[in-house]
Formats: structure tokens, sequence, C-alpha cells
């Protein structure tokens, strides 16, 4: 690739302010100065040394965020806030993007990388990734609807969803609300949403707790984010 997008995508600036930086001297391939921006770098293979400091490149990121209610799962968008918002400038220049997508008023966990191979392989649908959320419903929710979403359910569009498995955590007899776990497989345009209003009921609040094998860090605040692990990093490729 060429040396300012190797730069750029190092969180070293944006590709003008790299070309600023090209020009001062301080870039070395190979123990050579470079000041061309259209130099090309292998970064597998050359040595980068900015100021006599090797060069750490990371070619994929991946971020865990807690999204809040408001905050719309897109890139850009010029009516609201989108979760590229929430991140740092330094994060925002390899392009991560958010794998799947969350309803602007759902919250928990998304995860946010450039790494396409990855994306392909935790949405696609032959792949039956698991998905769990905690919900609270308006309604008593039962063992009848247990079974019901174990055998799928038909959605308002003829649809029907494959097997879900519902937990209930909670019922509240004298609110007529319940508090469950529910791990679906797909992503349908508001499923879980849409699922419970088959069976009469209505999702007051729904927060993702895991994909796949990545689960919401509990430590992570409402709009933080942190860099996943080596080894949820593995654990997700796997």
């Amino acid at each position: 690739m060429r040396i300012d997008k190797l730069l750029a995508h190092s969180g070293l600036g944006t590709r003008k302010e790299v070309k600023k930086l090209l020009k001062t001297s301080i870039v070395e391939i190979n123990g050579e100065t470079v000041k061309d921006p259209k130099t090309q770098v292998n970064p597998d293979v050359d040595e980068v040394l900015i100021a006599g400091e090797s060069l750490d490149y990371q070619e994929y990121v991946y971020f865990m965020l807690n999204k809040p209610a408001g905050v719309i799962s897109a890139t850009e968008d010029d009516m609201h806030e989108t979760v590229l918002d929430l991140l740092q400038p330094s994060d925002i220049v390899q392009e991560p993007h958010p794998v799947g997508r969350l309803d602007i008023d759902t919250e928990g966990l998304l995860l946010l990388t450039n790494d396409g191979a990855l994306t392909h392989r935790l949405l696609s649908p032959k792949h039956h990734v698991d998905k769990k959320y905690f919900a609270e419903i308006k309604g008593i929710v039962t063992e009848k609807d247990i079974t019901k979403f174990k055998e799928g359910v038909e959605l308002d569009d003829e649809y029907l969803t494959m097997p879900a498995e519902l937990t209930i955590i909670d019922i509240d007899t004298e609110e007529e609300t319940s508090k469950i776990e529910i791990v679906i497989q797909e992503g349908k345009f508001h499923q879980v949403k849409r699922m419970f209003h088959a069976v009469d009921k209505e999702v007051l609040y729904l927060k993702r707790l895991s994909m796949g094998s990545l689960s919401l860090d509990p430590l992570l605040e409402l709009g933080a984010y942190r860099e996943c692990t080596k080894e949820e990093v593995q654990r997700l490729k796997a």
C-alpha cells in the first residue's frame, strides 16, 4: 500500500497531515528516508521507522461498544448520532463499521471492525450465529410462549422465524411485566419486537448481551468502548 495510507491507518493523522509529516524527513523504509506519499510499502515485510521508532501497524481493528439508545448503527447519518461518532478520531481512521444493526432504541453489544471477512462470517445466515438479548416485556411471558418461540414464530409478514431460546428471568404480576432473555440466530428487522408482538406482547426495553462468543463487558458503561482482546478475536474467528 502507499506509505501515506499506511501512516494514516496507523493513527498518525489524516492523509493531508501525513503528507506534511513525510516532508519532515522522519519517515524511513528499510533505512531509507521517504518523502513521497505514493511510495509503496509492505507492512508485513518492510521496516518502517518514524523518528527512529518502529511503526506498529494493525491491518484490522476490533472494538466492543456498549451502544446507548438514541444512536444508530451506521457509519454516517444526517439526522442522528452514529456509533462512529462515539469513537475517538484516531480509532476511525481505519474505517471500522458496525457488524449488524441494533435499533435506535436498543442498547448493548455492538462489534465495530474493518475486517470484512469476519463481518460476513458473523452475519451470514448459513452460519447461525447466536445473538442473546435481555428484554423487559409488557405482558406475562408464559411456558406457552417458550414453546412457541422454540417452534418458530410467524411474523407480521408471514415469515416463520428460526427456533429461538426464550428464558423467563422474572415476572411482576402486579405490573404485568416480564424480564426475559432470548437467543436468536437471525437478524430480521425489529425481529425480537415483532416476535413478541406476534404473541400479543410488547418489548419495553431491549439490550444485546452477546453475539457468538463475544459477550458484553459488564464494566463498559453506556456509550463506552474498548479494543477486543486477542483471545476474543480468535474465538470469534474460530
